[in-house]
């Protein structure tokens, strides 16, 4: 075994014979394939999470509707009053729109 040979080998690898040394690269090569086997998974996944709308959209609907169930539960009175704001809006929104196509 030449110096630079010894070297490049770390120090517990040192004075194992040639096959050991061959099993043992064997080794590490195969965790490094799995290490970085695991970091590939973990990269798509977190592109997976950033990229389907629709599964983050899901999302913030129900966090939304807990919000909601939760301001309603602590609050009705403003509840009620926030859903007849909203429905009264809509019906007048509709009505102009109705409106504006009745009166072409």
């Amino acid at each position: 075994m030449a110096t630079a040979d010894v070297q490049r080998i770390p120090a517990n690898v040192q004075g194992l014979s040639k096959k050991q040394e061959r099993n043992l690269t064997r080794l590490q090569a195969h965790d490094n394939a799995r290490a970085a086997r695991d970091d590939l998974a973990t990269a798509l996944n977190a592109l997976e999470e950033k990229l389907n709308l629709p599964k983050r959209a899901a999302r913030a609907t129900a966090r939304a509707k807990r919000r909601a169930q939760r301001f309603a539960d602590e609050q009705p009175g403003a509840a009620v009053a926030i859903a007849i704001g909203v429905a009264t809006a809509v019906g007048v929104g509709v009505w102009l729109v109705v409106r504006a196509r009745l009166d072409r």
